[in-house]
């Protein structure tokens, strides 16, 4: 999940590989998130809504929806919803084959320049955008054939405790006509 500590500002010219740590830096290693999935349509019809808990602890992380178990199953949707495992786990940080996407340096997401990297493993592409002044991850898009596929991206942020967290995302399968809405509301 999108979270902030502090302020850290990442250099310009930083290699991507500082850029990925401190972002990674931002995600709690042992947490429990609680929260609500909520799949809407375009108007913002809420079509499902469901709990879900999040458990990171020494380096396993277990997903329950709805009272279920979700196993990490690659890009199969959460309880036909648009969010995956990779969406509330964020798995595609801790990929080893990551470079800044040429050509799209200092973007920005919700008025924050950023850093543009992809993040790859396999077949699989996902690109993140990381503000350039807290590490925190503001947008992340997967990718197929070179084209954005889905979107995440935080909307709003909360305090839990001592850290700064996205409390609501939205996450989008572009061209589905839906969107889902990913709330945190505990974070321990």
């Amino acid at each position: 999940m999108i979270a902030l500590l502090a302020s850290v500002m990442i250099a310009t010219n930083a290699p991507a590989a500082e850029v990925v740590a401190t972002c990674r830096s931002m995600v709690p290693e042992d947490a429990e998130l609680k929260g609500r999935v909520i799949l809407r349509s375009r108007k913002g019809i809420v079509q499902k809504e469901f709990p879900y808990v999040l458990t990171r602890a020494a380096g396993e992380t277990k997903l329950i929806a709805d009272g279920q178990s979700v196993t990490n199953a690659v890009g199969q949707s959460i309880l036909g919803t648009d969010v995956t495992w990779s969406d509330l786990a964020l798995e595609y940080l801790w990929w080893d084959d990551f470079s800044y996407v040429e050509g799209r340096e200092g973007e920005s997401v919700h008025g924050q320049v950023c850093s543009v990297i992809a993040m790859k493993r396999g077949d699989r592409e996902v690109r993140v955008w990381v503000d350039r002044k807290t590490g925190a991850l503001m947008q992340a898009e997967e990718m197929k054939g070179g084209k954005a596929v889905r979107r995440l991206w935080g909307t709003r942020i909360k305090r839990f405790g001592e850290r700064w967290m996205a409390n609501v995302m939205e996450v989008e399968t572009l061209g589905s006509g839906n969107r889902t809405k990913i709330t945190v509301e505990e974070l321990k």
